[in-house]
């Protein structure tokens, strides 16, 4: 029906002499009801109204429910939940979605245990605006080795929490402990060796052994914290002594090249050495060989004269005679002229030599065959113009 359609003159709002309600009557009400519902005084009126029958109860149960499910929480993959029962430890949570009494009655510390944490002992990563730079710490890094010299160490301590319990509880700061303890291990490590041995082969062993000292005190106080890397970053005399430090260096590459210089000559030469040695040794046995074996013959050749000799004495004296006479002339330069022969006669010395030296050769062939006749051999002699 048309609101201007009055043809039966009804009322639209329904009624015969009803007109329609108010505007502010309608947010009155409506206030009036909400006032009423937390129990609040109506404006201009000083009495208070009772709520409504159910509403403080639903508030109740409302503020409990929210209170309940304030107690879930959820735990990383990388991370333990540590749940305190009025400050006391009640239980160690993992990864997943949990529950607790909410707080005050219980509380959860979340501790992540596979970060990896640095500790830097001697130095100090300074951001400057979008650089990153190095601080020194000279009284962390400067420290006395074995043989009583300084040293500018510097170490980077990475580290993570493998007992999240121990490290709440056990330690007031166990980071701060750990520096502490890193900082004794490596002065007490570091003291044990000299500056040479730190600076060159020793850095790698030098770093286990902090290791391996720090992990030991951390788990006597019992921090929960594991180290697993120990880095030496640098390693150098301090500033003060950089230039002598430098030319003890310098001394000890000049000692260096010459050891590897006479180590080069004595590799050439002694491989020369024990080859000259083994020759001499080798010419010795072979000399050695020769005498004993003439002299093996010469006894031989002995025993055979003398055989001879007992059979005919006179003949083979002679004999020898002559053989030893032939040996001597033959080396000498005299020339034997026969006293019977013509005394004038044309000596030339060079000729006779020469014709001396091959009659001997022609002497001792024949007197070899005929050494057993005396007479034939003085014969040959006399022949050849020898007395």
């Amino acid at each position: 029906m048309a609101w201007n359609d009055n043809s039966n003159n009804q009322n639209p709002w329904g009624g015969d002499n009803q007109t329609p309600p108010e505007l502010d009557e309608v947010i009155k009400e409506f206030k009036n009801k909400f006032n009423g519902a937390f129990g609040s005084k109506k404006s201009g009126d000083n009495t208070t109204p009772q709520a409504p029958k159910g509403s403080v109860k639903f508030i109740v149960m409302v503020a409990v429910l929210v209170w309940m499910l304030s107690g879930i929480y959820i735990i990383d993959p990388a991370e333990k939940g540590i749940v305190l029962r009025f400050g006391a430890f009640q239980e160690e949570t993992g990864q997943g979605p949990h529950w607790h009494l909410p707080f005050p009655i219980e509380t959860v510390n979340r501790i992540n245990v596979e970060q990896i944490r640095t500790a830097e002992i001697g130095y100090r990563n300074v951001v400057k605006g979008s650089r990153r730079m190095g601080g020194n710490v000279s009284s962390e890094s400067i420290m006395l080795t074995k043989d009583e010299n300084m040293i500018d160490a510097k170490f980077a301590v990475q580290y993570k929490v493998n007992d999240a319990q121990a490290y709440l509880f056990n330690v007031a700061n166990p980071d701060t402990t750990l520096r502490q303890v890193a900082e004794s291990a490596i002065r007490q490590v570091v003291g044990k060796n000299t500056m040479d041995y730190i600076l060159t082969e020793g850095r790698v062993n030098i770093a286990d052994s902090i290791k391996e000292r720090s992990q030991e005190l951390l788990d006597l106080y019992k921090t929960g914290l594991f180290i697993t890397t120990v880095n030496m970053q640098d390693a150098q005399p301090p500033e003060q002594v950089q230039a002598a430090f430098s030319d003890a260096v310098k001394a000890r590459e000049d000692k260096q090249r010459l050891i590897n210089e006479a180590q080069t000559y004595a590799n050439d030469i002694l491989p020369k050495s024990r080859g000259l040695a083994a020759r001499l040794l080798e010419e010795s046995r072979a000399y050695k060989s020769e005498v004993v074996s003439k002299s093996e013959g010469e006894s031989a050749r002995f025993n055979q004269i003398l055989a001879e000799y007992e059979k005919a004495p006179e003949v083979t004296r002679e004999r020898l005679y002559r053989e030893t006479m032939e040996g001597v002339l033959a080396a000498t330069s005299k020339v034997v002229v026969d006293s019977s022969a013509n005394s004038m006669m044309y000596l030339p010395i060079d000729k006779l030599i020469s014709a001396k030296q091959s009659n001997t050769q022609i002497t001792i062939q024949e007197s070899a065959g005929q050494a057993e006749n005396p007479n034939n051999v003085r014969n040959v002699f006399r022949n050849r113009g020898v007395r």
